[in-house]
């Protein structure tokens, strides 16, 4: 398989077919408006480019399922990735899946009238997921660790069955800096959402074409788009969640130190393990060995010369 190494996210990108404003053209009243979309546009592709060019995300041939829940990143992420598709310099397939998880009220017809009049490849996948969270779930608890369990089994499983090579989920920069303290505060690990992982059984790999894009620039072009927003009903409105209570303090910190998000996402992709604790990642045991090869190879210059 070729990855992508030259994809080109500068490159101009072919006009979206949209369709009415209702269901996703840009709601742009004037010339101004509209230079300010493009560059948020170009901005978006530019960022999803590079991400998919750093991490190896897309190959030749490649199948990408893209999982869409009805949220503005996941609309922003198929969008964005049938934009760069009509520019990249490989050849691959964009799938739409989204899984109807039976939440009461649920609009079914909202994705399918979108994807239709898009002329997007998708699926439906239903599975009842909701009943199990309510009756597995304490009260006073949140759901959100199975839904996300029960949500990724469902998505993974159906990935293989239609020969999907690549699962791209509409994570963006802020989901992967919130989810690092997140297993800090609460979880007692250093570890974040990777741009590209390996699913544990080994039979999928997931990718996030979001990852160097800011939610607030993905919330900006979804009102632009005017794109047709479910909101999720089984979790949205919980009380206490621990992603919210971290989402507001990452955003009040930016509010007191702009370009402090930047920093934190560089140090995400800059890791010194010799300057943390971890001995899985780096041999402190062996320092003094280390330290007599350094030694014994300083000696031997000091003779030759």
């Amino acid at each position: 398989m070729q990855h992508v190494d030259h994809f080109d996210p500068t490159v101009s990108a072919t006009p979206l077919k949209t369709p009415p404003v209702a269901l996703g053209e840009p709601t742009v009243a004037d010339a101004k408006q509209k230079r300010e979309f493009n560059k948020l546009q170009k901005r978006l592709r530019r960022e999803v480019g590079n991400a998919i060019i750093d991490y190896g995300m897309i190959d030749e041939g490649d199948k990408v399922m893209v999982c869409l829940s009805g949220g503005k990143d996941s609309y922003t992420m198929l969008e964005i990735l049938r934009s760069l598709q009509r520019n990249a310099p490989v050849n691959f397939s964009l799938v739409a899946v989204n899984l109807d998880q039976k939440q009461p009220g649920f609009p079914e017809h909202v994705l399918p009238d979108y994807l239709d009049q898009l002329g997007v490849d998708y699926h439906i996948l239903e599975r009842d997921t909701y009943s199990v969270v309510k009756e597995k779930t304490p009260e006073g608890k949140t759901t959100c660790a199975l839904c996300s369990r029960l949500r990724r089994g469902s998505l993974y499983g159906f990935a293989e069955e239609i020969g999907a090579t690549k699962v791209a989920l509409g994570h963006h920069r802020e989901d992967i800096l919130e989810t690092l303290f997140l297993n800090m505060f609460f979880g007692g690990s250093l570890k974040a959402m990777p741009p590209k992982l390996l699913s544990d059984d080994g039979k999928n790999i997931v990718i996030r074409p979001l990852a160097y894009c800011k939610e607030a620039d993905i919330a900006e072009f979804s009102r632009l788009m005017a794109f047709p927003i479910i909101p999720c009903n089984l979790c949205g409105s919980q009380p206490n969640m621990q992603r919210q209570i971290v989402k507001e303090m990452l955003a009040e910190w930016n509010k007191k130190h702009p370009g402090r998000l930047e920093s934190m996402f560089k140090a995400v992709t800059n890791v010194a393990p010799s300057q943390l604790a971890d001995r899985e990642l780096f041999d402190f045991t062996g320092l003094e060995a280390k330290q007599a090869d350094l030694m014994a190879d300083r000696i031997r210059a000091f003779n030759v010369s």
